[in-house]
């Protein structure tokens, strides 16, 4: 069981980029997803998340707009479109996956402590 995590780079401000997380040995379709990035010297936090049946998205209020999560089913991948980047995006970025209480179920969390599988991290600098 495994989150692999790429993407992550170093980017000019205004730039941007798209983190992936794939998944093996269990379907992303089964689980709420979400994103945590990990500035240096400050606490894990969350910045998205998707639903498990629907779909639905939720951000954190400084990446609205910004930001977009997704999944693609076929590929057993999400992935954080990130645009418009700001030097405060700078981070060690976090994809996780948490296991819907039952099928069908529209559960989302934006504590971490919520969810079962993590990625390695991915670094992203915004930085001229």
């Amino acid at each position: 069981v495994q989150l692999q995590a790429s993407g992550g780079g170093l980017v000019q401000p205004g730039g941007s980029l798209t983190l992936s997380c794939a998944a093996s040995g269990f379907t992303l379709a089964d689980y709420y997803l979400g994103w945590f990035r990990q500035a240096p010297g400050k606490e894990r936090v969350w910045v998205s998340c998707i639903t498990g049946s629907d779909d639905s998205t939720y951000y954190t209020d400084s990446v609205k707009g910004r930001f977009t999560i997704s999944r693609d089913h076929a590929k057993n991948t999400m992935y954080l479109q990130m645009n418009s980047l700001e030097p405060e995006d700078t981070a060690v970025y976090y994809c996780a996956a948490g296991p819907l209480p039952y099928s069908g179920s529209y559960y989302y969390s934006f504590n971490s402590w919520d969810y079962r599988y993590w990625g390695q991290g991915t670094q992203v600098t915004v930085s001229s």
